[in-house]
């Protein structure tokens, strides 16, 4: 196991950890869960992972940190309800001593549905009928999420609102309807083959919103081509009709995914791929601007950021051999909750009852100014890609990846676009 896996309890560990749907997910179809504040893991796609194992080092800045693999399995409680527990693969246990899994559930949460019951009855000042209704009232508190997630699932734009008493990111967990989607489905498929097999890989990679209080994230399907040399002919006729129905034939990017908070509002608007497959390419370039807009004002001073990393991953891209990033995605993050700081020229005595609503663009021009943003770039998604370095890839490619090159370079003329118009 990787050692920037960090440092945990090997006791501690052993147990398992409870691995949680990963709230700011927003495309893709595969299951990506929270494994701890600075890590989340996905189910291992053998090539994905020797992609991550051997990746270019000039690269890398562009790609999540690869942490490792750990083995996942389900278990169920009496109720039906499951879990996912991940544990160390066999052979690990002596790598374990300088894990860290000070973020991790304590071991008490983490199991306290495998004794839920025995804990509640055993417990005198407990009685039985209390137990009973408690359960009841559970079930359709769960059948009544279950129903707004079935209504939530069929929109492909929706706004939710996610402040309450000021706190932002303790309201998000039951807020993004597609990774709630994507792990429904992956529970499901682990239930189905349990007869079979109980024991999964997952992929460990590097929490790239960790460091966001409300993180706003871009999900963009890249290149003009999404099917890997390996797809059947049904799913290479499949993949090719997305892409001519979509941007992706035109400019070589689509938006795949969104997440954006409003500042104005307190909400976070959602879109999803769906909705992203239909856009034109002037729809293409307004949902840019809605992800660079809070609700209140356009972020322009994310622009330069963006656009650098971007040039820069082109670049770096435009130098890799062979390299073939079918179906790969491309996230732009930064954070939806701004930290003001008041202007050198200000008078304190005359901002001391400034509210927070009060430093808008008409009242902050000359008040406050938002501090420099972090923005990032990063490449995700490798199941598909394909390098003359992997050997047994029956299709080998030379050169750069030009239908991705061409997409990135699209991306940065239509920011570049915005900026420009916003500034007139």
């Amino acid at each position: 196991m990787s050692p920037a896996f960090g440092a945990m309890e090997v006791e501690h560990y052993s147990k398992g950890v409870l691995l949680q749907p990963f709230v700011h997910q927003v495309g893709g179809h595969s299951c990506v869960l929270r494994f701890n504040d600075k890590i989340i893991c996905k189910p291992l796609i053998q090539r994905e992972h020797q992609f991550y194992e051997t990746l270019p080092t000039e690269m890398r800045k562009f790609t999540p940190q690869y942490e490792g693999v750990v083995s996942v399995s389900f278990e169920e409680d009496e109720d039906g309800n499951l879990c996912l527990i991940a544990y160390p693969l066999n052979g690990d246990h002596d790598n374990l001593e300088n894990l860290d899994n000070s973020d991790c559930e304590p071991k008490s949460k983490l199991l306290r549905w495998t004794n839920k019951k025995t804990m509640l009855l055993e417990n005198d000042k407990i009685p039985k009928e209390w137990v009973r209704q408690h359960r009841k009232e559970e079930k359709m508190k769960s059948h009544k999420l279950e129903e707004e997630f079935e209504w939530l699932k069929k929109s492909e734009v929706l706004y939710y609102s996610v402040e309450k008493k000021g706190n932002v990111s303790s309201q998000f967990k039951h807020h993004n309807p597609w990774s709630m989607k994507c792990h429904q489905q992956q529970l499901q498929r682990m239930k189905e083959n349990a007869k079979h097999r109980n024991q999964y890989k997952f992929i460990l990679l590097e929490n790239l919103t960790s460091r966001y209080e409300v993180p706003c994230v871009l999900d963009l399907k890249m290149g003009t081509r999404q099917h890997g040399d390996d797809a059947s002919e049904e799913k290479k006729a499949n993949q090719i009709r997305k892409c001519q129905q979509s941007t992706s034939a035109v400019i070589g990017v689509r938006v795949c995914g969104m997440q954006v908070y409003q500042a104005g509002t307190g909400q976070l608007m959602f879109m999803n791929k769906y909705h992203g497959r239909k856009l034109s390419v002037q729809g293409f370039k307004e949902a840019l601007y809605q992800f660079f807009h809070n609700g209140k004002y356009l972020r322009r001073e994310l622009f330069e950021s963006v656009i650098k990393k971007l040039t820069e991953l082109k670049s770096v891209l435009e130098k890799q051999e062979s390299y073939r990033f079918y179906s790969s995605s491309l996230l732009i993050i930064y954070d939806g909750k701004e930290r003001q700081e008041v202007a050198v020229d200000s008078d304190p005595e005359d901002l001391e009852d400034l509210s927070e609503e009060s430093s808008d663009e008409s009242a902050g021009a000359y008040a406050y100014k938002p501090t420099a943003s972090t923005v990032d770039v990063r490449m995700i998604d490798f199941a598909h890609t394909t390098c003359k370095y992997y050997g047994e890839d029956s299709v080998v490619h030379e050169g750069q990846d030009t239908g991705y090159v061409f997409g990135l370079q699209n991306l940065i003329d239509i920011i570049k676009e915005i900026r420009d118009e916003s500034s007139e």
